[in-house]
């Protein structure tokens, strides 16, 4: 899912090209992105874009007719993604969702899954756009104070905690690994359990992080509309690296999986050499899951030398993922 940086590059790129523009139209091949009936689409039609804006990973075209505000909320979800064609370009087949027609140009929708869930929101007025603000913390604008009030709120582990959209504005998965890394911070620690300095390091690693990819990602579109919008990039310390060295210590990074999600993580520069449980394959190893990276190494070495595969090494091996059980029917 896009997050903060590829929203902030998404939102500067579509204002440099419509902002003074009007909307000549907006086009739906797919009614279900639709999640609005009123305002009608046809309302927007004719009226200039005034601002682009961020709400959480929303992204907000602001309209003005007369004295009354329109807003255009779209909402990426996991697959969805921007273009910009030439005007009254053809909504591509299958992927197109939506397209918002202007003089210069068309900003097309597009989701590249058979899950749909990208959505558009068309609502009148600033009341009915702060509706569709979760609520979290703006960090890039808040202080060490309000980064703490908004973390200790409630109990949770700091992965929880980061990814909560009522408790902090435009952090997912990618880079909330990120920035645990860049702290030195297990994703497991529970947040009332942080000492002021614990506190105070993850507040500049969050903001730290979000600058610095910000930065990254706008020296690599150099202008251009940003077409490689991705969750997964070579660059990152931890995120999708599983099996592979962590920058720091070149020890090997480490999953958690859950269902669709995984937490990537280093046990030696976050958890001192500790091993998290994964749900599905703890269970399954028992007694046989590894405590620690060194013991997890030490199978590994042990089986290679060997020229055997422990249950242990293959469920470590970086192309292994446990399969999800079936929850039981209830009766």
């Amino acid at each position: 899912m896009p997050e903060l940086p590829d929203v902030t590059l998404y939102i500067e790129a579509i204002a440099a090209r419509v902002v003074g523009q009007p909307l000549r139209k907006i086009r739906l091949a797919s009614p279900f992105v639709l999640r609005t009936v009123v305002p009608a689409p046809a309302r927007f039609e004719g009226h200039p874009v005034t601002d682009v804006r961020r709400v959480g990973k929303r992204i907000v075209l602001g309209l003005r007719d007369g004295d009354t505000r329109l807003f255009a909320v779209i909402h990426l979800m996991i697959a969805g993604r921007f273009r910009f064609l030439p005007p009254a370009a053809k909504i591509p087949g299958k992927v197109g969702l939506a397209a918002f027609d202007f003089p210069n140009g068309t900003l097309v929708l597009t989701e590249v899954s058979k899950k749909k869930r990208a959505s558009i929101h068309l609502v009148e007025g600033e009341a009915a756009l702060r509706a569709l603000d979760p609520g979290g913390l703006e960090v890039l604008t808040a202080d060490l104070a309000a980064f703490r009030q908004a973390l200790t709120r409630e109990n949770h582990t700091l992965k929880r905690s980061l990814t909560d959209p009522h408790l902090f504005s435009g952090i997912g998965n990618a880079y909330s690994d990120e920035i645990l890394h860049r702290a030195g911070l297990s994703p497991v620690r529970l947040t009332a359990h942080l000492t002021d300095e614990e506190i105070a390091r993850l507040f500049e690693a969050t903001t730290a992080t979000l600058v610095d990819w910000t930065n990254r990602l706008r020296d690599e579109a150099a202008g251009k509309f940003p077409e490689k919008v991705t969750a997964f990039r070579p660059e990152m310390a931890v995120h999708g690296r599983y099996g592979q060295p962590c920058p720091v210590c070149g020890g090997r990074v480490q999953r958690i999986v859950y269902a669709e999600n995984e937490t990537n993580y280093c046990p030696r520069c976050q958890t001192g050499g500790k091993l998290l449980m994964d749900r599905s394959l703890s269970r399954l190893l028992k007694d046989d899951w590894p405590k620690t990276i060194d013991e997890l190494e030490q199978r590994r070495a042990d089986a290679s030398a060997s020229g055997s595969r422990s249950v242990a090494a293959a469920s470590s091996a970086p192309d292994a993922k446990p399969k999800r059980r079936a929850s039981p029917r209830r009766p």
